[in-house]
């Protein structure tokens, strides 16, 4: 891997700004630097650390990050106190029309790629092996050490609308029981969709993965697998 030092990035982005031809290039560079944090910043697994798992759900078009309930710090994720006895919450992020439209069409579609006005996050609240109740989706198993755990769960919690950090974002039923709607920050776009929030998840618990390659749940999941175990059904 090339490295750049700060002075050196400016430099070539200054180079290759002056060729009219090469401005294409210019926007891809600026693209992947916005995207991704130097590796030096991720806080990868410590050798023989205790590990926590989470999953990564892939339903063929959207993605969604399972967690298991009792390994989240009390207070951190104050949204839990709605799935009492849930053991794992599946948690997705995308755009507030599309994803709470029990038959979305090509108009939601198109809306949420390009006018997209609100965000939502969808949790989903289950008991039993996480393979079982995903069947017919594939899902990847991955490892993390606590301090990368916290880490993904403040990403997490970070992205609920609170006005209160310390009390739950008021929500609305889910399209599935013990299932709900949450308000969300960030906005939802063509190419910030619910699998690059997925990734950008990950890479802040130090996965050195890249979500500007993770519009689609299939790149996504390419991504990832170099990092966990796919899990099988029984």
């Amino acid at each position: 891997m090339i490295r750049f030092s700060l002075k050196g990035k400016m430099d070539f982005l200054r180079v290759v700004f002056q060729k009219r031809k090469a401005r294409p290039i210019l926007l891809v560079v600026l693209l992947a630097f916005a995207c991704a944090r130097p590796i030096a910043e991720l806080h990868l697994r410590g050798e023989g650390e205790k590990t926590r798992s989470v999953f990564v759900v892939n339903h063929g078009w959207h993605s969604g990050i399972v967690i298991k309930k009792g390994d989240i710090l009390e207070g951190v994720l104050p949204e839990v106190r709605d799935f009492p006895d849930a053991e794992y919450l599946e948690i997705g992020w995308g755009d507030w029309d599309y994803y709470q439209a029990p038959d979305p069409g090509l108009g939601l579609a198109l809306k949420a790629a390009f006018w997209s006005s609100r965000s939502i996050l969808y949790v989903t609240g289950f008991k039993g092996a996480v393979e079982n109740y995903f069947r017919g989706g594939e899902t990847v198993e991955i490892d993390l050490s606590n301090t990368a755990f916290q880490r993904l769960i403040q990403f997490i919690s970070g992205t609920f609308s609170r006005s209160d950090a310390a009390a739950p974002v008021e929500s609305g039923p889910g399209l599935y029981p013990n299932s709900r709607f949450y308000a969300a920050g960030g906005r939802f776009h063509i190419f910030r969709t619910c699998n690059t929030w997925v990734a950008e998840a990950l890479r802040s618990a130090g996965l050195p993965i890249t979500p500007a390659y993770a519009a689609t749940a299939g790149n996504l999941s390419y991504q990832i697998k170099h990092f966990g175990a796919v899990k099988k059904e029984p």
